[in-house]
């Protein structure tokens, strides 16, 4: 199958359930959720084990060796957010990297740039620790017991559906070691549509981890295999670094659109783009416009641009660095002066890493009949991440550490223990007291333009939750373009054109993938990403 090919045109309605409903990227993940809530587990019990099973049969997004992040709001009101986000290794110095990268590529250390794959892209992985601490936090059941689904689909087996086998072909390339090859790889190939696979190098180490917890995998003989991996290639993980990483509970960011109430991750996490985004709309009417009509996406799109500038030049770890105040009133006001009828080619993306215009993510969201909602995801960055495979324990390492700089006067500059710009980034609204929805959308620097988009779908246009997520999309590019997806109306894109944005058309894999489920007086309603192999399920 191409990845690119647009194959999704079949008609999906927003699903609704009694008990609990799931909304994710993989059937089979989603039933695991359920399954776990039809066993007692709340929607916090029901995120990590979904999101475990989305480690095996989605492998191409999401992994042990990546982070995790929720946003939430708990049956008793608290609105609250979990980082599980790792560092660099205490050695990843701009100086050790940059004479690491040139003796391995015979280059003047002052040419080095960050890499985007290999062991110096591979920070901390806090997905287990995160795992852990959601369920002891907030669940009913054990970690145990949550990793249970995963751990059968990982040993018994699974067949790869459409959207994966595609990304699964990535892996016959990025993948150079034998044990890297024999964990993900089935006689040196990527798996085809439909074939049954097993991961039992990744089933035994789940294993581990429901037995020992996760400390095995920053203390016992996980850790050792990890840090053993990366110092093989010339990085510099020891187990010492894995041993301090702690899981954060920071408080969100918001904002207030239109009378909703959105809820974003702060920094390091890329949330106050979004949060600025709809700021910037709201002061310049975007959402007063036709939900068809060129100037909704002209005026939604040069807020993006602005906020991409500001929050791809601002954001980083803040233990490190200040931002000003992206998310206020006033600084979205001064910021909209800039917005004119006409496209404005004088602003710069500030990427940290161009590379994560394609990263790849899962996101899942749930809700339960207590008022439980939460919005969880997971990734290694882009696909499988690294290239790096931690010895046989079938652990993908993420390449996070990738968007770093290596310029020293860069605020997302290389630092020992530092955490990079992250582009996960999940969200919940709260439309009425009441009313709340846990939603977010998967893809790299898609991530905020996807939250701006959905929001903008419910609360300016009233759209059921399915319909929301099934509106054509638009997409700012790095280079300046304006991506349209094809099933736009025939006019929109020449009037773009004639408005000054260099438009192009692109298919349905360039536009990310949302999820959504809600608590609304009770009702539970979910609605699932059209683009994906997943589905919202209920029961």
């Amino acid at each position: 199958m191409d990845p690119d090919l647009d194959r999704f045109q079949s008609r999906r309605s927003t699903v609704y359930g009694q008990r609990g409903v799931v909304a994710t990227s993989q059937p089979l993940a989603a039933q695991a959720g359920i399954s776990v809530m039809e066993d007692g587990g709340n929607a916090f019990d029901a995120a990590v084990a979904t999101a475990a099973a989305l480690n095996v049969v989605e492998p191409t997004s999401t992994g042990l060796g990546g982070d995790v992040f929720a946003l939430y709001r708990t049956a008793d009101g608290e609105v609250g957010a979990m980082r599980a986000c790792g560092g660099a290794p205490g050695d990843a110095t701009v100086e050790n990297v940059r004479e690491a990268v040139a003796e391995e590529e015979d280059e003047d250390p002052e040419d080095v740039e960050m890499p985007f794959t290999g062991p110096h892209a591979v920070t901390v992985p806090g997905t287990a620790r995160g795992w852990e601490a959601t369920a002891e936090r907030f669940g009913r059941k054990d970690l145990g017991e949550l990793l249970q689904p995963a751990i059968r689909y990982a040993t018994e087996g699974y067949p790869v559906s459409e959207v994966v086998a595609a990304q699964w072909q990535h892996a016959e390339d990025l993948f150079q070691t034998d044990h890297a090859r024999q964990a993900f790889l089935f006689d040196g190939e990527a798996p085809s549509v439909g074939q049954e696979v097993t991961l039992p190098r990744l089933g035994e180490s789940m294993q581990k981890i429901a037995e020992e917890g996760a400390d095995v995998v920053y203390e016992g003989e996980i850790a050792e295999a990890i840090a053993s991996e990366v110092q093989a290639r010339g990085g510099f993980m020891t187990v010492e670094d894995l041993a301090d990483f702690e899981v954060e509970w920071p408080d969100p960011v918001s904002t207030t659109y239109r009378g909703a109430e959105i809820y974003e991750l702060p920094p390091n996490n890329q949330g106050l783009i979004a949060l600025e985004a709809l700021n910037i709309a709201a002061e310049v009417g975007a959402g007063d416009h036709s939900i068809d009509s060129p100037e909704r996406v002209h005026y939604f799109a040069e807020a993006m641009k602005l906020a991409f500038h500001d929050g791809h030049h601002y954001i980083t770890d803040p233990g490190y660095e200040d931002h000003p105040p992206l998310a206020s009133e006033g600084w979205a006001r001064e910021r909209a002066t800039e917005i004119g009828e006409e496209a404005n080619d004088d602003v710069t993306f500030g990427v940290p890493n161009s590379n994560a215009e394609e990263a790849d993510t899962v996101l899942l969201t749930v809700a339960d009949d207590d008022g439980n909602v939460v919005s969880y995801i997971n990734s290694r960055f882009a696909g499988f991440g690294s290239g790096l495979v931690a010895g046989d324990t079938g652990i993908a390492l993420q390449n996070r550490g990738a968007s770093f700089s290596l310029d020293p006067d860069h605020p997302n500059r290389l630092e020992p223990g530092k955490r990079p710009f992250h582009t996960l980034i999940p969200g919940l609204a709260k439309f009425d007291r009441d009313d709340w929805a846990a939603f977010g959308v998967m893809g790299g620097y898609m991530q905020p333009q996807g939250h701006v988009q959905v929001i903008s779908n419910v609360v300016d246009y009233g759209l059921p939750l399915q319909a929301a997520l099934d509106r054509p999309r638009w997409r700012y590019y790095e280079d300046g373009t304006l991506a349209l997806e094809p099933h736009f109306d025939g006019g929109v894109a020449a009037k773009l054109l004639r408005k000054g944005h260099d438009v192009r058309t692109k298919t349905a894999s360039r536009f990310g993938g949302a999820q959504i489920a809600r608590w609304s007086d009770g009702v539970l309603s979910a609605a699932t990403e059209p683009r994906k192999d997943g589905n919202a399920q209920g029961y």
